[in-house]
């Protein structure tokens, strides 16, 4: 059965999903102001922030906005009241922000020889360097606007501009002028004797000023960013060349609703009377910011040397002793752990199946293509080498519709049989199946993973990627993507039968349902009952219900979610045997894995759904089971230490907050990731894992 909904207690209480989203970007900000992380990570998280805050106001805020709207006046003074509260977070954040910058980051620069010129003056010896640099490799992309004389202007989504008032034959001018910061570096840096200059690309304009409006007073010039709604909107029929569709969308998306407009401090009352009367900002968040927008772009700062970085960690080469890993895969299983196992195994997957002439045919779902795919490469190569393959490229993973696009284009040319995106349903599943003639017999190999196959994305995101031969649950793969091809919106109720694979639109959401029921069946019956799950995001309220019953049946539940949790831990009578946890480290915590104890007979299963809304009924999503007994005890030693986790995990607590755990003493530390990656090297059950390479 598909998507059943039973009811869930009226007394069960959530946590806002906005508010808790809120929660974890503000632990992402407490690892940029924590002083035992080096300069350049804490810049990092400082860019991960900024890169969060962006999407909020371009996802989040359009539909708050839109709920504000269409409620009822009771319910609006609540959505008032939510956005209140909203604002005041992302306002606190906000100022901290600038905080960290200025009074920690920019003195410990310093105290390096690196002069981060932020919100000061550019000193006199190297104006005459950064006006040369301008006029020959920034200018070319600058573009100016007069507003004064009616010209048309729309502003693009989070791009950089600035609005320059300047005196002319006695009459005030207005000008947009662009920060070229999609077109040319953002910080630049110069270096004087024992002292290296980084300067912001926005003061490099400013600076050349009266190079863009010669020969007229320039009396004051402000920065601003707006932020548009970022969803795509896309109809849900099944008429039309979605593909089409998408690109036009693409095109038009960045003159959408405005939800933020940022603007320098000191911005002139009229000057910004103007800009929200031109631009149409009256429903916008206004918003007085810094001096400087769009500060993900330090995720590239120029600071390079490694006493500015994490120290390197040992990444597990995949070694085998035959030449075939399809061979190797036939007589077992293999599980991999990114970024801890170096993703060039995934990649030889892929290339084997290119070349090996035993190979007829490979089905594969690309969400998030990496924008220069070794993967997809090596499909087109499939494809020109005869090989029958079928990918479905999802062409609505927000914010990657274009570069998915281009690819599909791509492969679709070489021969790519391309499954088009189904209107109205998301493919979040990440499979790959590939069929061989072995002797006259098909023999079936299949990659099932909790996380996108991008292999920029892998040296970040820790995920999990089972590589199996397990035929009976690779023939549910193999049924999947007949389902797929036919690009039906709706499955029909039990139109697809899946006893191995839990698959959302069909048995996704009724198996974990099942699942938690049997646990609850054996706590009443004293037998011994947990739940251990770990994802990125909890939302979906009946699986929640479903957990909170479970709770007061007593079972045991332990969360890690690294961001959303609209569960509520510890309420007495609801929730009181529900712990969770959120890791932030130096690697993104992506895997989803769910540990159920059947009375000490555990079944793992991992797979790509988180447990939202979006997940459990907008799109496909796969999880799938491990069989062999020493992969599952990998995953339950991983889980284990992050359960252990004392340094970089944080309690959450009934309003969703960061609560610190506390280590009794440094030899009491545990910081999981680095203690996964040392049991990875130094037990890994599969001695072909055990050869360490420095990355």
């Amino acid at each position: 059965m598909k998507n059943i909904k039973p009811a869930t207690n009226p007394d069960y209480i959530f946590q806002d999903r906005d508010l808790s989203w809120l929660s974890f970007n503000e632990r992402v900000l407490r690892e940029a102001e924590r002083d035992s992380v080096p300069l350049m990570e804490r810049i990092r998280f400082l860019a991960i922030s900024s890169s969060n805050m962006d999407e909020f106001f371009r996802v989040r805020m359009p539909a708050l906005m839109a709920l504000k709207r269409l409620a009822s006046k009771t319910e609006g003074k609540r959505i008032k009241a939510l956005l209140e509260n909203i604002n005041e977070k992302i306002n606190n954040q906000q100022g901290r922000f600038g905080a960290i910058i200025k009074n920690e980051l920019v003195p410990s620069l310093k105290l390096h020889g690196v002069f981060l010129l932020y919100n000061e003056p550019l000193p006199e010896e190297i104006t005459a360097t950064l006006k040369h640099y301008f006029i020959h490799d920034v200018a070319t992309y600058i573009q100016i606007v007069n507003l004064s004389n009616g010209s048309q202007f729309f502003p693009e989504n989070n791009k950089l501009y600035f609005v320059v008032s300047i005196r002319q034959k006695d009459a005030d001018q207005f000008f947009i002028v662009n920060i070229p910061s999609d077109s040319s570096p953002r910080f630049v840096t110069l270096t004087q004797g024992e002292i290296q200059y980084v300067i912001f690309l926005d003061d490099i304009v400013r600076l050349n000023l009266s190079v863009i409006f010669p020969d007229v007073e320039i009396i004051a010039c402000y920065s601003f960013k707006i932020t548009r709604n970022a969803e795509l909107d896309l109809e849900d029929e099944f008429t039309g060349n979605l593909a089409k569709k998408i690109e036009k969308k693409i095109r038009v998306r960045d003159f959408g609703l405005a939800t933020r407009f940022l603007f320098e401090p000191g911005m002139p009352e009229a000057t910004l009377k103007l800009l929200k009367h031109r631009f149409s900002l009256e429903g916008a968040n206004i918003i007085p910011g810094g001096r400087y927008h769009n500060l993900k772009n330090l995720m590239d700062f120029p600071l390079k040397d490694a006493i500015f970085q994490y120290d390197r960690w040992p990444r597990l080469d995949f070694k085998i002793e035959s030449d075939s890993l399809f061979n190797k895969i036939s007589s077992s299983d293999i599980l991999f752990h990114t970024p801890y196992h170096d993703y060039n195994a995934i990649i030889r997957f892929f290339n084997e199946a290119a070349i090996d002439i035993s190979v007829k045919k490979i089905y594969v779902t690309l969400y998030r293509i990496a924008s220069d795919s070794r993967i997809a490469n090596a499909l087109i190569s499939a494809a020109k080498n005869g090989k029958r393959v079928v990918v479905f490229v999802e062409l609505k993973a927000r914010f990657d519709e274009a570069n998915n696009l281009k690819w599909s284009k791509r492969m679709k040319a070489a021969g790519v049989q391309i499954i088009e995106s189904i209107p109205g349903l998301k493919v979040h599943a990440k499979i790959a199946l590939v069929k061989r003639k072995v002797h006259g017999k098909v023999k079936l190999l299949g990659l099932l993973a909790t996380g996108n196959f991008n292999e920029n994305t892998a040296k970040y995101y820790t995920d999990h990627i089972l590589m199996t031969a397990q035929k009976h649950m690779l023939r549910e793969v193999e049924k999947l993507f007949v389902f797929l091809k036919k690009r039906k919106k709706h499955p029909t109720e039990n139109a697809l039968h899946f006893k191995h694979l839990l698959v959302g639109q069909f048995n996704l959401q009724s198996r974990f349902l099942d699942l938690i029921d049997r646990e609850i069946y054996n706590s009443k019956k004293g037998l011994s009952a947990s739940i251990i799950i770990k994802f990125n995001n909890l939302e979906e309220k009946i699986l929640i219900g479903k957990l909170y019953e479970a709770s007061q049946a007593g079972v045991k539940i332990t969360l890690i979610v690294r961001g959303i949790c609209c569960l509520i831990p510890g309420v007495k009578g609801m929730s009181e045997n529900i712990s969770a946890k959120r890791i932030v480290d130096r690697y993104l915590e992506h895997g989803r894995i769910f540990i159920f104890n059947n009375n000490n007979n555990s079944e793992v299963y991992l797979g790509s759904a988180d447990w939202m809304n979006r997940n459990v009924y907008r799109r496909i999503e796969v999880c799938f089971p491990l069989y062999e007994s020493q992969l599952k005890s990998q995953i339950m030693k991983i889980i284990d230490l992050q359960m252990q986790d004392n340094t970089q995990a944080v309690a959450l607590d009934v309003h969703c907050d960061n609560v610190e755990i506390s280590n009794d003493s440094d030899s009491h530390a545990v910081r999981s990731q680095r203690a996964i990656g040392e049991m990875l090297v130094e037990h890994s059950l599969d001695k072909t894992l055990s050869k360490p390479i420095n990355v």
